[in-house]
């Protein structure tokens, strides 16, 4: 049992973090003397009350969703406690960074213990808007900008936590698709964070301060930047539209509880592997865009690739990007509208099931050599389980997009998105207790 805080004088709380025996987290506090519990403390005051993000099934409230009029605000903040993560449901923020993590070696349970004990007290503090006990900038942490950190582990975390046997079939290298041009510099992590927000002060801020935290506990292996349009008054609700002009994410499943079973482990009331019941599934790909070759198809051949219409996501034979695609449609010499090897028609679901939550961000990196442009597609799928739901999508896109003649995926990875942490818990309690 952790014992009540004792009281700052300005009011705010000192969070202690128990101790490696205790199974939670490592005690930091030796570290905080003198001016760092000062600086510390500069970020305690005036926090500003969250809204809950992901509790329910449902997509953050109206705190952290499009403003009525004008941009959306940034003065708000997310709750970081609930039984599911933050980051998952929640209306994507501009900005984003993915970061893969691995464990060192000779890690063991009370490695990820403690781990998770630290990131889950730090999380807390940021997504409050201060920063945490150890940041010497803790003002970088006090603009409230929706910031949301979702914390998903590999295969690996569970090998260092003897925990294979409970380990979900799903949480395994995808299959290597004919497409697939693969980098290790993007390969499978023992853990990754997602750290996302309306600032890119935020994001930066964030990441450093977890990562630096974690430091002897895991260690940076790779980081994914990446950006899309903020939400607004006059494109609330518009899905993502990446560099080609493509919008993706037309048709979501719903996140109002609707679609649980497709979006949440344990949802569909089948007995969850241990300890993540309330969490989810998160597939990372990486995808390399061809800018060049891209800009020298027409319009007419870039949608034709499509199955859509560039300027507002309608399929070909509509006029919304809500109306059911025709695909018996025929043009007036007898082809089909909509191409048989068009992404829409590819990415079409073939069951029921084959529906995943599509978070994706781009990316625009300096070039290397004499190369122009390094432009892709940092592109984030939640599901409950990827085998099922997925990977057949993937494998008609590898047999047959038109759009793979423009993009190369050199990015894989797959990890199990944790449930939240109630009151008094830490992040991947049941599954290490």
């Amino acid at each position: 049992m952790v014992p009540h805080p004792p009281k700052r004088p300005d009011g705010d709380e000192q969070r202690v973090i128990p101790s490696a025996g205790s199974g939670h987290g490592p005690g930091r506090r030796a570290v905080l003397r003198g001016g760092l519990v000062a600086a510390a403390g500069i970020a305690t005051t005036g926090a500003v009350a969250g809204c809950q993000a992901g509790s329910t099934g449902s997509s953050a409230d109206a705190s952290s969703r499009p403003a009525a009029a004008g941009p959306v605000t940034r003065a708000s903040t997310i709750t970081f406690r609930g039984a599911r993560q933050a980051g998952v449901v929640t209306e994507p923020q501009p900005f984003a960074a993915f970061v893969g993590l691995d464990l060192p070696k000779g890690a063991d349970r009370d490695t990820c213990q403690r781990l998770m004990g630290v990131w889950t007290d730090d999380i807390e503090r940021l997504m409050a808007a201060r920063g945490p006990l150890t940041d010497l900038e803790p003002e970088l942490a006090q603009v409230p900008s929706r910031l949301t950190v979702t914390v998903g582990v590999g295969s690996g975390f569970y090998a260092a936590a003897g925990l294979v046997a409970h380990r979900p079939n799903w949480l395994a290298p995808l299959p290597r698709f004919g497409i697939d041009r693969l980098d290790p510099t993007w390969r499978q992590t023992d853990v990754v964070l997602q750290v996302r927000a309306d600032s890119p002060v935020a994001v930066a801020h964030a990441t450093r301060r977890l990562v630096v935290g974690a430091d002897t506990l895991a260690s940076q292996v790779w980081v994914q930047r990446g950006f899309r349009e903020p939400l607004t008054e006059t494109d609330a609700g518009l899905p993502f539209r990446n560099q080609f002009g493509q919008i993706d994410g037309t048709v979501q499943p719903a996140t109002d509880g609707t679609h649980d079973p497709l979006l949440w482990i344990g949802a569909d009331q089948q007995a969850p592997p241990k300890g993540l019941a309330g969490g989810s599934s998160m597939v990372i790909r990486r995808i390399a865009m061809n800018m060049d070759t891209w800009d020298r198809a027409d319009r007419i051949a870039r949608e034709n690739a499509i199955g859509r219409r560039l300027d507002n996501g309608a399929p070909l034979t509509g006029t919304k990007p809500t109306d059911h695609p025709d695909l018996q449609a025929k043009d007036a010499l007898g082809f089909p509208v909509i191409d048989d090897a068009s992404h829409l028609r590819r990415a079409m679901p073939a069951a029921p099931h084959e529906h995943i939550l599509r978070a994706p961000y781009s990316y625009d990196d300096p070039p290397a050599g004499t190369a122009r442009t390094n432009t892709g597609l940092v592109f984030v799928a939640f599901q409950a389980d990827p085998v099922r739901q997925f990977v057949p999508i993937q494998r008609r896109l590898a047999e047959a997009d038109l759009m793979n003649i423009w993009t190369t995926p050199i990015g894989s990875s797959v990890y199990a998105v944790l449930p939240g942490a109630g009151s008094g818990e830490t992040l991947g309690q049941a599954l290490l207790s």
